[in-house]
Order: structure tokens, then C-alpha cells, then sequence
């Protein structure tokens, strides 16, 4: 996929997130990013950017303070893409049972909950948070590797296009995504004993476990095929209002 430009990107700031990293990369591909607070500047971009890094409570508190959650669903709502960004992919969800329970945007049926146990096959514990490199792949391993259960179409036709099976991108998290509906998740991975939702899709919103603005080569290329998806989608508006 080309690279996009004249893409407008808003990336939320609510106090917590990875902001200078995201932005550098959307820069990178093209993109003309600006990290905002304001509901105005979110409602008039081509798409937003929900990064997050920190707990899950203080995350909706910020939302809640800068009366920002109803933008974000209305954003949702609408034909522009919304991306959440590892804290900002978990937010998506209905509810956190990170240091009790919170109530996420909703806009993704299913819960957030702790890596708990994660051992190696030999009984080895390893640590959590999970940090580092790590393989995505387009179906969890346990449902074998039977052709019908392979949805190349999701993971072709997403920013996840030219992403091969298995390549590695860097995690940085303690929580993992539960949807209610396995069929909003784009990829999968696996830490020790668990496997878990690793990127999801909602019609025109993405999640992604992992960053993808740290994870090289593969991080760029997945940004370079948000920006392609958002300059599409705009060119597809312009046509149907002429």
C-alpha cells in the first residue's frame, strides 16, 4: 500500500500515552498528526489515535474529565477509523478488572483482565508485565491449522496487510483483551500458557495489543497501511457527495 498524505490524525492526549512516539510515526508515513485534548479537533480529523500506557481507572477518569468518552463514541459511530494503542485498545472494551472494576467506552463487547500464572511449558513462571518482542499470528494455535479457520480477508484488507504470519512486534502490558466475540480479533499471540487477542477489528475500529510505533519495520508498515485505509476511505466520501 502507498503511503497516505493530507491525512488529518488527531492522537489523544488524556494524560497518559506513548503521544511523541505515535506522532513521530504517523509523521513518518505522511501523515499531519496533532496530539489533542480537544473535542473540536477530534470531531474535525479524517481519524483518531487512542494511545495509552498506565492503569485503566486513572485512563476513563481522564476520558470522563475532559468529557472526551462521548467524541470517542460518536468517532466510533461514524465512518472515520478509530485506533486504540495497547491501554487505548483495552479502553475499547466494556469493562477492566484491573485494580477492581471499571466500566471501558463500550464499544467492543467484551472484558480486560490480568496476565495471571503465565508459565512455560515446563512449569518456568515468567514475568509479568510482558516486555518485549513477540509473534502475532492470524488464528490462535489451538484451533489447529485447518484452512477454514484461517480469515485471510480480515487480516489482508487491514493495517495488518503485508504482515506476515507470525512476525514479531514489540508488547509492553500486564492485561489482556477478552472480546465477546472472537471474530473482532485481527491476530492472535501467545505469552507462556495463554493466548490471548493480540489486534482486533470493529468495522472502523482497530485495536492493537502491541505498539506498533515500536515494533521496527512491521510497526511503520502497519502505520503506512492506516494512512492508505483513512486516504481510501476519504476519496470514497468525497465520491458519494458529488
Amino acid at each position: 500500500m502507498a503511503e497516505g498524505r493530507n491525512v488529518r490524525v488527531a492522537i489523544v492526549d488524556y494524560g497518559l500515552g506513548n503521544l511523541f512516539s505515535v506522532k513521530h510515526a504517523c509523521d513518518h508515513v505522511g501523515m499531519s498528526p496533532r496530539v489533542t485534548s480537544s473535542r473540536e479537533e477530534i470531531f474535525s480529523a479524517d481519524a483518531v489515535i487512542l494511545p495509552g500506557v498506565g492503569a485503566f481507572g486513572d485512563a476513563m477518569a481522564g476520558l470522563r474529565r475532559l468529557d472526551l468518552i462521548e467524541p470517542l463514541k460518536d468517532v466510533a459511530g461514524s465512518e472515520k477509523m478509530l485506533v486504540g494503542i495497547c491501554l487505548g485498545m483495552q479502553l475499547l472494551m466494556t469493562e477492566s478488572h484491573e485494580f477492581g472494576d471499571h466500566e471501558g467506552l463500550g464499544i467492543i463487547e467484551g472484558d480486560v483482565v490480568p496476565l495471571e500464572n503465565v508459565r512455560e511449558p515446563d512449569g518456568k513462571a515468567l514475568k509479568v508485565p510482558q516486555m518485549g518482542w513477540n509473534r502475532v499470528f492470524r488464528r490462535p494455535s489451538s484451533r489447529g491449522a485447518r484452512a477454514e479457520d484461517v480469515e485471510f480477508g480480515e487480516w489482508d484488507e487491514s493495517p495488518l496487510s503485508e504482515i506476515t504470519d507470525g512476525r514479531y512486534v514489540y508488547f509492553v502490558h500486564s492485561l489482556y483483551v477478552r472480546p465477546k466475540d472472537d471474530a473482532v480479533c485481527l491476530s492472535w499471540s501467545r505469552y507462556g500458557n495463554i493466548e490471548f487477542c493480540s489486534s482486533l477489528r470493529l468495522g472502523n475500529v482497530y485495536g492493537f495489543q502491541f505498539h506498533p510505533e515500536r515494533s521496527g519495520s512491521a510497526g511503520l508498515q502497519i502505520y503506512r497501511n492506516i494512512a492508505t485505509m483513512i486516504s481510501a476511505g476519504m476519496k470514497s466520501s468525497e465520491g458519494a457527495t458529488r
